[in-house]
């Protein structure tokens, strides 16, 4: 995959440091989607929101990703409940299932999946929480 630019607001890259969990959907043997807790971290050398975790590499999800490499990665939460004030991000990408890199966080194994963003949804974030979302896509290979 060709490295870029990570295409994020100031706001939308700061959430992302500030979360440890997301939700990442992978696409099932039987095409079905199979969504799961992972641990991430935005890496801006290589344009690439990165997940990991402990055993990764026997993990469905990784599998999964070498056979359909469709993904999408949801990270929200509420900043307040009251007012409520949901706000989150959903990355959906291509990614790359690869082994033998040295751990980044604590608790990774030596696998990592790299997600190459294509298209950004974000709410609560640059907008007010139910405003309509601030939603691009980042490569021109991706419409919707």
């Amino acid at each position: 995959m060709e490295e870029g630019v990570l295409e994020l607001t100031d706001n939308e890259r700061n959430y992302l440091a500030g979360q440890l969990l997301g939700r990442l959907a992978t696409i099932g043997p039987d095409g079905s989607p199979q969504v799961r807790p992972v641990g991430f971290i935005v890496n801006e050398q290589t344009a690439t929101i990165d997940i990991g975790g402990h055993n990764l590499g026997r993990s469905r999800k990784f599998a999964n990703i070498r056979r359909d490499n469709r993904v999408s990665l949801v990270v929200d939460d509420l900043a307040s409940i009251e007012p409520w004030a949901p706000r989150g991000i959903e990355i959906r990408g291509e990614a790359e299932a690869i082994g033998g890199v040295e751990p980044v966080r604590p608790g990774f194994s030596s696998e990592l999946i790299l997600i190459h963003p294509i298209r950004v949804i974000a709410w609560g974030l640059d907008t007010g929480a139910f405003d309509a979302p601030n939603a691009r896509n980042t490569h021109p290979k991706e419409s919707a």
